[in-house]
């Protein structure tokens, strides 16, 4: 067999080193997180959340994808360090949090069926209004993002120091504490007053203040996701919940998503920097 000239080989061998990385990066996964926080158990989404990310990665054709389920900051932002995700679905507390420290943009938003964080209500079987809790035990399993309360939630007209604090950690627990005499009043968002009726012992609780109607769960793409791969990802939104998506979707309670920009979040944002 003739031998190639050194030139040539030398040359072929470089292209080759150069190709090898290449093949390797196209086959990483496109990971994406999603972070509800306070919402459900990990390990009963996480299944549901594979089979949207499933749907999604067929149709932006990408090779493979992956997709982690979190509902407490700190594992979140570990999942962020180790896996480096492109993409997130995130609670609004969280997306406001996090958005400078990893340069997060929106590309869409979420219709979640009772995902809650939408709009924050008090509630109390013995207080009247807001003045009545002031000062007051309040019971809360949204406590932990006192910022995103005091500027956002509370639409700046309260501040949790104004009360004394009893933390919960689940939803239902906090309307418990009420219900039970061990806090007077509770800082709850719409998908706990829906459940509100339902609730043992609940009755006599009512919404004494409701606070302002917040967007829904934004679509962020995190900073250095390929700008093309971005476009087209936002362009696929509208149909990531039709055809075979349909039922991914309806398992994880969304019923529909679409674009969105940044600009659709700066009045929260303002409010969060203040």
């Amino acid at each position: 067999m003739r031998k190639l000239p050194p030139l040539v080989t030398t040359t072929l061998a470089a292209a080759a080193a150069v190709a090898l990385p290449l093949v390797a990066t196209a086959a990483e996964p496109v990971r994406e997180l999603v972070h509800r926080e306070s919402a459900g158990s990990t390990s009963a989404a996480q299944p549901h959340v594979d089979r949207l990310i499933g749907v999604v990665g067929r149709l932006n054709g990408w090779s493979a994808a992956s997709g982690k389920y979190e509902n407490r900051r700190e594992k979140a932002e570990a999942y962020i360090a180790s896996e480096h995700p492109r993409y997130g679905i995130l609670s609004l507390g969280a997306y406001l949090g996090l958005r400078a420290k990893y340069g997060l943009e929106v590309i869409g938003q979420v219709d979640v069926a009772r995902a809650g964080g939408v709009r924050y209500a008090l509630i109390s079987k013995t207080q009247a209004d807001l003045a009545g809790c002031r000062g007051k035990r309040l019971a809360s399993d949204h406590a932990e993002d006192a910022r995103f309360v005091d500027k956002v939630a509370s639409g700046g007209q309260f501040r949790l120091a104004d009360f004394t604090l009893v933390p919960t950690r689940r939803p239902i627990q906090t309307i418990k504490v009420v219900a039970d005499g061990a806090a007077d009043c509770a800082l709850v968002d719409d998908a706990q007053l829906a459940d509100l009726p339902s609730i043992e012992g609940a009755s006599g609780i009512r919404a004494v203040w409701t606070g302002p109607t917040l967007p829904p769960m934004p679509v962020v793409a995190f900073a250095g996701a390929p700008a093309a791969e971005k476009d087209a990802f936002k362009a696929s939104l509208a149909k990531v919940c039709q055809g075979e998506g349909a039922e991914a979707c309806n398992q994880v309670g969304m019923r529909a998503l679409k674009a969105a920009s940044s600009g659709d979040y700066a009045a929260v944002q303002t409010a969060y920097d203040k």
